[in-house]
């Protein structure tokens, strides 16, 4: 289905700015589809310059209601209307006022009445939304039914004035309650005149007794409120009293409601508002869970990690009191592996995510691991490139393949005198490249590293075929030995 740029690209003259303004009327018109209980397709005028008259117009966008059944079961975006085919949209176009006195057209098993509104920007009529709508369905009415459409009148006469969508709402439309969630009428001085079934439900949960209707919202939400274990900066009265475009949520032990007060305008005049309201109750204690549940996470990591600390620490001790040097430097080996650990159990102890910036982490295992060689001031080590964040699983195995190729080429493999140690890291969509080459005399002859003994790079080809599902190759090179790491993402 071809997108809103690309429909309207070489069809109309609408600058930027019109089409940025056409962008959030789209983004926020659920709500009159919603409110109208109608099907709404908006037409932009075909035409090459502003200033020539329309050939016809090009349907751009299409919504369906929830509240009622769709009126169209295929989607008409990319429909185009010669000029006078559909009269309708030509008059809302040319006259700019609302065309509501149409007679009902058969189309197919329904009875359709079309109704059209132009979309105004900067006294500018540069659209026509088209409502289409069972006639059948509006015979007898209910309650509900009288208001929402009341409503929906009201802030189709703004469309066609200029002022809806809001301006500067920024994210207060996100996400919208739904219309079917919860809405509360109220008049100019702020007083409830009508609450949708849902709405007064959502209230009653909160402890109001009473019937809502016929007070004033803030005097309501106020009561609910006054136990709330969140005191609001301003009173809810004032947020509530329907005179400002605002987001507002309450809460108290019975639950928490997210409302969105939208005033209703007539020209300059303010004649009243609305409430979207939904309630919020499950997904606030479910964000709280996580919270609490992340906060416990970090608080295992930052236990962890000084638990691995307290152990380097006894080994480090006893390798000290041990005069046996091979199992001294047993110890130390153990020591450096479990450092490595503890600093990926670190860096998630401080991060919000469940992810690990290794680049910080290699960082760490760079100085520690120059810090335990016996050379040092002689080395040096040069890395390139950069990993981003990886996921916690893989951080940890990652951390310690790392550690003891590190420290394998710092123990073998490097040159008496201003030996350099290279760590080239690559990432790219689908998997990680590190090299580690250092200046040394290379392998030896017949090496094998599926039959090598050494224990540090049993662990390494351990860890990388198993827990990093890579592969990892060592290979004698003209100036030394490389160690290639790959492994997916």
């Amino acid at each position: 289905m071809p997108d809103f740029e690309t429909l309207i690209h070489g069809r109309s003259a609408i600058s930027l700015d019109q089409a940025h303004r056409l962008r959030e009327l789209v983004a926020d018109w659920q709500l009159l589809s919603d409110l109208s209980f109608a099907d709404l397709v908006l037409w932009v005028p075909i035409r090459k310059d502003i200033k020539l008259w329309p050939t016809g117009h090009v349907a751009v966008a299409h919504i369906r209601p929830t509240t009622a059944a769709t009126v169209f079961t295929n989607d008409i975006i990319g429909e185009e209307v010669s000029w006078g085919s559909r009269t309708h949209i030509d008059a809302a176009l040319s006259s700019g006022e609302i065309i509501r006195d149409s007679e009902p057209e058969q189309f197919g098993d329904l009875l359709i009445k079309e109704e059209t509104i132009p979309v105004v920007f900067e006294d500018q009529v540069i659209a026509v939304i088209s409502r289409h709508r069972n006639a059948d369905l509006m015979r007898s009415p209910s309650k509900l039914e009288l208001n929402y459409r009341e409503i929906a009148h009201s802030l189709y006469r703004m469309v066609s004035q200029g002022s809806f969508p809001y301006k500067d709402a920024g994210s207060l439309f996100e996400p919208v309650p739904r219309v079917g969630d919860g809405l509360i009428r109220l008049d100019v001085n702020g007083v409830i005149s009508y609450a949708s079934p849902n709405a007064r439900s959502a209230f009653s949960r909160m402890g109001w007794k009473n019937e809502i209707e016929n007070h004033k919202l803030g005097d309501v939400a106020e009561e609910v409120a006054k136990n709330s274990p969140n005191p609001h900066e301003e009173g809810v009265r004032t947020r509530l009293n329907g005179k400002v475009l605002r987001r507002v949520e309450i809460d108290n032990q019975g639950g928490t409601i997210d409302l969105l007060v939208l005033p209703i305008l007539k020209d300059e005049d303010r004649i009243g508002a609305i409430v979207l309201l939904q309630n919020v109750t499950e997904l606030r204690r479910r964000e709280r869970e996580l919270v609490t549940k992340d906060a416990t996470i970090r608080e295992i990591h930052h236990r962890v990690k000084n638990n691995l600390q307290t152990v380097s620490a006894l080994l480090r001790l006893q390798a000290r009191r041990i005069e046996d040097p091979s199992a001294a430097a047993a110890l130390n080996e153990a020591v450096r592996r479990i450092a490595s650990i503890a600093l990926v159990h670190e860096t998630l102890s401080s991060s919000s995510e469940n992810t690990v910036a290794f680049d910080e982490v290699l960082t760490s295992l760079i100085t520690h691991a120059l810090e335990l060689s016996p050379r040092m001031g002689q080395l040096r080590i040069e890395r390139k490139g950069e990993l981003g964040s990886l996921e916690s699983r893989m951080a940890t195995p990652l951390s310690l393949v790392v550690t003891e190729l590190m420290h394998n080429a710092l123990e073998h493999g490097l040159a008496e005198q201003g030996s350099v140690l290279s760590i080239e890291l690559q990432r790219y969509s689908n998997e990680c490249v590190i090299n580690i080459t250092d200046d040394g005399v290379g392998l030896p002859a017949g090496f094998d590293l599926a039959t090598s003994s050494n224990l540090g790079l049993q662990i390494v080809r351990t860890l990388t075929e198993n827990e990093l599902n890579g592969v990892l190759k060592l290979e004698s090179t003209a100036s030394g030995t490389q160690a290639n790491l790959r492994f997916p993402l």
